[in-house]
């Protein structure tokens, strides 16, 4: 759960930012552009995309929404809400933003019997996953330490304020914030009428609406998982008013003296990195806080348990690529995602 974990790239299907439908191509039809915007964000990249009659420049709106999101929630700077309370500060009033991140954690934390759980972060930083740097000599015992600070049902939200249990308790939500942006970006063009658009983050997208221009829903790509580096999408489907995030263990993983590879992702059980046959899961939500919850706790859970909860969640369609006993690569859709 570094920083942003970023497991796929979107492919918009889309003309260039100022292209413009003629009369002649169609009379009875206003003129249209396709307005693109984008910067650096939470370690990576945005980019907005939406159509409307005249051009338009949100870059400022969308780099002030970053910097008020990344003062709640980043792990990453000093002197943010979520260093602030990490740290013992017990004078911290939270945010709209901070207390929407915090509940839907607790909704996923429920839902998953604790498999995700922002308050793994302090063993994520053990591993030299994090911000802070690993433990040396990281054993069994110290491991077991640990995991005693560990347990989101640990901390209370109690009017504007974060209580917790244990003084060392350290909540990361790095693996649901990202997503939250996406969803925040959206609602920024849902408060200025935009009909279609589509937001990504690193990866993470939300869709409204079609793109007009190919007079189709907006098409996006998952990435194959290469361990090599290389990019390349074997799958692509096409969205319309929903979310969709990824998490794969392709890009972040150690190897083990018996050339075992571990995930980046954390056991909230155990406070070992996962050991998985499962390369790459990408959920399909409502909205994208929730998709990207869900895509990183499903990966840890593996696929039998996904399919179970699934029984009782239709609302998230689910993808897995993932590798056999005899290492070969499958997928599998589950939930009605796109074949």
């Amino acid at each position: 759960m570094k920083r942003v974990v970023i497991c796929f790239f979107v492919i918009i299907s889309c003309f260039a930012c100022t292209r413009k439908i003629s009369k002649k191509e169609n009379a009875e039809k206003p003129s249209l552009f396709t307005n693109i915007a984008g910067g650096k964000a939470f370690g990576t990249t945005y980019s907005v995309t939406f159509i409307d009659s005249v051009k338009r420049n949100y870059k400022k709106s969308y780099d002030s929404l970053v910097n008020v999101i990344n003062q709640s929630m980043s792990t990453y700077q000093e002197e943010t809400d979520i260093t602030r309370i990490n740290n013992g500060d017990t004078t911290v009033q939270i945010d709209s933003h901070f207390k929407k991140v915090f509940l839907a954690s607790k909704e996923v934390y429920k839902n998953t019997n604790g498999v995700y759980d922002p308050t793994i972060g302090v063993i994520v930083n053990a591993w030299g996953f994090g911000p802070e740097g690993e433990i040396e000599s990281l054993d069994s015992l110290k491991i077991e330490k640990l995991l005693e600070t560990v347990g989101l049902d640990k901390v209370q939200l109690k009017e504007k304020k974060i209580l917790k249990e244990h003084k060392e308790t350290r909540i990361d939500f790095n693996a649901i914030a990202k997503g939250y942006a996406v969803d925040v970006f959206y609602d920024f063009l849902e408060s200025k009428g935009h009909q279609n658009y589509l937001v990504e983050i690193g990866g993470e997208i939300r869709t409204k609406g079609r793109n007009t221009f190919k007079k189709n829903d907006w098409t996006v790509g998952i990435e194959d998982p290469n361990f090599d580096g290389s990019i390349s999408y074997s799958k692509i489907i096409t969205l319309s008013n929903e979310a969709m995030a990824t998490s794969g263990s392709y890009r972040k993983f150690k190897v083990d003296e018996n050339g075992k590879r571990y995930a980046h992702i954390i056991d909230t059980k155990t406070g070992y990195p996962s050991k998985t046959n499962v390369l790459s899961v990408s959920v399909i939500a409502d909205n994208c806080m929730l998709a990207d919850a869900y895509a990183t706790t499903f990966k840890s859970m593996g696929i039998e348990k996904v399919k179970r909860m699934l029984a009782t969640h239709s609302e998230l369609k689910v993808y897995f690529i993932y590798e056999d006993a005899n290492k070969e690569l499958k997928k599998l859709a589950l939930n009605g995602f796109p074949e």
